[in-house]
């Protein structure tokens, strides 16, 4: 039998980049860090800093929630009572030294000629300028390092949209009408009726984008003349404010202002320069003084950001059916296209909060079309993958209208690699999960570098060693521990679930010793099922597809078409035939089966101990703590008053049953504020993941949420939304009790902070339970809580690790704090007989005397898993890699089992 040499490939993957899809192409470097396959490859992450900087990052920082989050580190921020984000290029006038001792805080410095001694292969999951635009991968040539994806010519064409659309008008593809502007003369200013000439020119509703930006960043769809403008000059990351409605504003919403502002998704970004006076500010703070300032003499201010764009597009809005579609290199050097997914909104832009976070869009593959049109949207993204010649994978975006006519507008040379993006999604349908995808692209990308290159004899011997282990790899026996991944439920956290579950699945399915099976869970409260599903249904995009994907399962014959197409690519890279339909299980089934069973639900069922009753009955390992705490922890209510009788200090918390709010509201109202003082915070008794949970301000706010909780229809009252002001889609449960809680203030202590801190339990060599507290991380929100996005979207929220329990002006070392929080958070776990590992919510106080008041909010005995949540960065403190904790606390549920069963 051959063996895998131990000369495995060293994979460099940059990811990062300049551009304003960096939080994107920070969270898709992650993913293709963790897929990796272990036996072949050795990843050697390469993170691109917003200056261009290469760094060999320490694996430590890969798992942050964002890029400001560890760069720049905190000790290098400059001072700001606001809190404002700021990316490395708002530190004015760094010198050099400055800058290598900041960048060896988070790694070392790599300079270009040290490259091809650091790695084999560049795996590019950058974004935009410097990354996607034929750039790097021409530096990549000159250094001889073969790279993933498309070459010079191709990726600079998939980049700029304004000159691939004049290759495809010529290339007889059908192109909408168009105009392109650029930046000079778009500032030198129009004629009077240029918006009404555009408009006739293009009709109306017309699309305005930026040229060379991606993730739908600056772009609009414009329905009136009066909106042109404003959307040109937001393409070209222009921004104009008057000082009738600065001064308007209340200080915390010119803070809101300037953080949508300033923000590189949203907003213009820094530096940017003031138009009137040529000043070039770095920092929102700056900004903030200045406005104030300014406009104290001044009508309006122009402001223009310089991570700029030099071309607008305008394009007649195309009314059809949306879909994106991967095109990828067959193993005789053919182009497949694989099942084009229809995106599934309506009017509003696939944008970047629909496309990235988890619950709000919905894909149908393949596009809900008949057979015959979907080959042609087929034929047609495999003809431009041909035509621009293309190399490995492109994602192809597109419209087809009602008559049948195919627009082709957005062909990528670089696609987002999320966990649920287009492409493993895509990729799934044929079979291959996302670690065998990327082996396929790597070794696609040096078949294809081999094509291209004009000298011979430079990669051939990487393919050669690749192909000698991957065939090791088939042949080999496999001898894995399978485990189980219960992933979805029914309660509103059911999205994040699905993510969570698959980062679990996706850590394993990369290792050398588990072998992940994806159970999705469904039901209600009655009772639930329990669903054996493939990687396709896995990888879609969220619980409620799943769940319908199932109850509607039937393989399309486009797709059956495709999977024998790629037949000689799924027997390259896979062990064993993939499963293609749900199957029905139950526990009897998993006894038999798995070695262990990963909960990655959140509330219910699965924190709520049901799911762990049955596993605990057939005595199958599983993580988290027993169904007797987690009964007891799902619910905010029963957590905190059994803290408080064991002489923890909590909150006061009031419950209000629907009943009781139902027979008299106005009775329910005036026994609330006898008991809480507006502000006061509400939200379900047991539900997690910032579901629901509201700063009640007003009588009219408290109204609002009850009849929002406790309505009987599915939607929340349009008016009800608006006074909550909930964001579009934004999933608001319905339930028969709330919760109502004390805000949790300063009061008089010396420092205020909110925190997150992670656990692990362990047996020591005598057989007794032994805890370990992480640091805790410091949550900072935006908003009056932490919403959704901030702890889920890649790019928002900021955590803190560790907490900053000690600012400057206290004379105590942060042990001394720290140790006094997490003494608290152990004891919390030991009353409420947490095992395994949790996330225990707090807030703290430390006053002048060095005592820490640590306050706890709720306690999650199966916290979220999703790839950048923070009890990761908690635990790379302690030494360990995800991937570590995950078989830590695995190997715990297979010793407490034993433990159990012996007794």
């Amino acid at each position: 039998m051959n063996e895998i040499k131990d000369t495995i490939m060293r994979i460099g993957i940059f990811f990062g980049g300049t551009s304003r899809e960096r939080e994107i192409s920070f969270a898709g470097g992650r993913t293709v860090y963790d897929n990796l396959n272990k036996s072949l490859f050795t990843p050697v992450p390469i993170f691109v800093d917003s200056l261009g900087n290469f760094i060999r990052l320490d694996w430590q920082f890969l798992y942050k929630g964002t890029i400001r989050d560890f760069y720049p580190p905190v000790a290098y921020l400059p001072a700001s009572k606001h809190s404002f984000q700021v990316y490395i290029e708002s530190l004015e006038h760094l010198k050099e030294e400055e800058l290598k001792a900041l960048i060896e805080q988070v790694g070392s410095p790599v300079t270009i000629d040290e490259l091809p001694n650091l790695i084999d292969f560049a795996f590019l999951a950058l974004h935009g300028n410097l990354g996607e635009d034929g750039q790097i991968q021409g530096l990549l040539e000159c250094l001889r390092i073969p790279y993933s994806g498309s070459g010079i010519r191709a990726s600079s064409i998939g980049m700029d949209k304004s000159y691939q659309k004049k290759l495809m008008e010529a290339g007889g593809f059908n192109m909408p009408k168009m105009e392109i502007i650029k930046r000079a003369h778009w500032l030198k200013g129009y004629s009077n009726d240029w918006k009404e000439q555009l408009a006739k020119n293009i009709g109306l509703p017309m699309v305005v984008r930026p040229a060379n930006q991606g993730s739908s960043i600056g772009v609009s769809i414009i329905y009136q003349i009066e909106d042109i403008e404003p959307a040109i000059n937001a393409a070209f990351f222009v921004e104009s404010i008057e000082a009738s409605t600065w001064q308007l504003f209340s200080l915390d919403e010119k803070l809101d202002f300037l953080r949508t502002l300033t923000d590189i998704r949203t907003g213009i970004g820094f530096p940017l320069q003031i138009t009137e006076t040529q000043e070039v500010l770095y920092h929102p703070a700056t900004l903030l003084r200045f406005l104030d300032d300014y406009f104290v003499e001044h009508a309006e201010v122009h402001l223009s950001g310089y991570n700029a764009e030099h071309t607008v597009v305008v394009e007649e809005f195309i009314h059809g059916r949306e879909f994106s579609c991967v095109v990828i290199r067959g193993e005789h050097n053919e182009a497949i296209a694989l099942p084009p997914t229809e995106i599934l909104k309506g009017k509003e832009i696939f944008d970047y909060r629909s496309k990235y976070l988890a619950g709000l869009s919905r894909k149908l593959t393949p596009i809900d079309l008949p057979d015959e049109q979907i080959e042609r949207i087929r034929t047609e993204c495999e003809q431009l993958f041909d035509y621009l010649e293309f190399n490995t994978y492109a994602r192809i975006d597109g419209f087809i209208q009602e008559d049948g006519k195919i627009f082709l507008n957005d062909p990528n040379t670089t696609s987002g690699m999320l966990p649920s993006s287009f492409f493993f999604h895509q990729a799934a349908e044929i079979g291959l999960n996302p670690s065998q995808f990327l082996t396929y692209i790597i070794r696609t990308s040096l078949i294809e570098r081999l094509q291209t290159s004009t000298q011979l004899g430079w990669y051939e011997p990487l393919l050669k060693e690749l192909d000698t282990n991957l065939q090791a790899q088939q042949q080999s026996l496999s001898n894995k521990q399978k485990i189980a991944i219960f992933l979805g439920g029914y309660s509103s956290e059911r999205h994040i679930s699905v993510e969570s579950g698959r980062n679990i699945y996706e850590k394993l399915a990369s290792s050398d010793l588990y072998e992940p099976i994806p159970i999705f869970v469904t039901g209600n409260s009655k009772a639930h099922q329990l669903y054996h599903i493939p990687i396709n249904l896995l990888l879609k995009d969220n619980a409620d597809d799943i769940r319908d994907k199932i109850a509607h399962h039937q393989v399309h014959p486009i797709i059956t078409n495709i999977q024998q197409q790629c037949q000689d690519i799924m027997s390259r890279y896979t062990q064993a035939p993939p499963i293609f339909a749900p199957n029905l299980i139950d526990y009897d089934w998993l006894k038999a089966e798995v070695d262990g069973v990963f909960i990655a639900l959140h509330g219910r069922p699965g924190e709520d101990g049901e799911v762990q009753q049955q596993l605990q009955h057939y005595n199958i390992p599983f993580n988290g703590s027993l169904a007797s705490s987690a009964q007891i922890t799902i619910n905010k209510y029963d957590t905190l008053q059994l803290l408080k009788s064991h002489g923890l200090p909590v909150t006061d918390q009031l419950l209000i049953a629907k009943k009781e709010y139902a027979d008299d509201p106005l009775a329910t109202l005036q026994n609330i504020e006898k008991v809480l003082d507006y502000p006061f915070i509400a939200k379900p008794v047991d539900d997690g993941c910032s579901s629901a949970v509201k700063m009640i301000k007003t009588p009219h706010q408290l109204h609002a949420f009850l009849k929002a909780l406790f309505r009987t229809t599915k939607q929340v009252d349009e008016e009800q939304a608006t006074i909550l002001g909930l964001k579009p889609k934004e999933e608001f449960p319905q339930k028969e009790v709330a919760l109502l809680e004390a805000l949790i203030t300063q009061k008089q202590a010396a420092h205020f902070l909110e925190i997150t801190g992670g656990l692990l339990t362990k047996y020591n060599a005598t057989g007794d339970l032994e805890y370990e507290i992480f640091e805790p991380s410091e949550a900072l929100a935006t908003g009056e809580v932490l919403s959704l996005e901030e702890k889920f979207l890649a790019g928002e929220g900021q955590n803190i690790t560790p907490a900053r329990f000690v600012p400057a002006h206290l004379p105590f070392s942060h042990e001394h704090i720290s140790k006094q929080v997490r003494a608290t958070l152990q004891k919390a776990a030991q009353i409420l007989k947490v095992t395994g590992y949790a996330r225990i919510d707090a807030f703290v106080r430390i006053y002048e005397d060095g005592t820490a008041e640590t306050l706890i909010i709720e306690v999650n005995s199966l916290p979220g898993m999703t790839p950048a949540t923070c009890i990761f960065h908690q635990c790379a403190i302690n030494g360990y890699k995800p991937y570590e904790f995950i078989h830590q606390i695995l190997n715990f549920g297979k010793q407490r089992t034993k433990q159990i069963t012996q007794v």
